[in-house]
């Protein structure tokens, strides 16, 4: 089955990690891998390859950093196999940095088609302070229209997350941007922590 025609997901970061982060992304029953993410140590410009198998042989979406800085960076999401933009994504600078975490959902054109946030700006000064105490919370919409969520499990060794699109019945949000999204959540606000 594609691993993009599904609503639920299960995220998970390796604990020890010494030259970059391991994502595997599962089936809601945390049994069956769909999606693996061996992230290159030491780059300077994020550039992800998302994989169907764990032997990274069958690389499905790119996902590549548009500038070095990562304060403000857009992410641009491209299918693997065809080179074709899928859309992108774009921290929003200031806000995600100290306040709460959010970010902008582009569509092929860098149109802000939707955002993605951290569910209370007072649950997130407490995270700040809190690491891995309170668990993120992050509600993806399109417009004004709810379409996912993804919850971090309460792991203090293991970040995981469960990724929940059920919200998006008729499937607006592609899920290749939905899970390119998940994947960046992990790396990127998982260095602040």
């Amino acid at each position: 089955m594609n691993p993009f025609e599904r609503d639920t997901y299960f995220a998970k970061i390796k604990f020890f990690k010494l030259f970059g982060n391991t994502i595997r992304i599962f089936d809601e029953s945390n049994e069956n891998l769909l999606l693996y993410v061996k992230q290159k140590a030491f780059k300077l410009k994020e550039d992800i390859t998302i994989f169907a198998d764990e032997a990274q042989t069958r690389p499905v979406l790119k996902v590549n950093a548009r500038s070095i800085l990562d304060f403000s960076a857009a992410y641009d999401v491209t299918d693997a196999a065809t080179g074709a933009k899928i859309g992108a994504l774009r921290r929003k600078g200031m806000m995600s940095s100290f306040v709460m975490d959010a970010w902008e959902i582009l569509d092929t054109q860098d149109q802000v088609i939707g955002k993605i946030q951290e569910d209370s700006w007072i649950l997130a000064l407490v995270r700040r302070y809190l690491a891995n105490i309170i668990p993120q919370k992050f509600n993806f919409t399109l417009g004004e229209t709810a379409v996912g969520e993804v919850k971090q499990t309460w792991n203090p060794f293991v970040p995981q997350m469960r990724v929940d699109f059920s919200a998006d019945s008729g499937k607006k949000l592609d899920r290749r941007l939905g899970l390119a999204a998940v994947v960046l959540l992990q790396v990127i606000e998982g260095r602040q922590q």
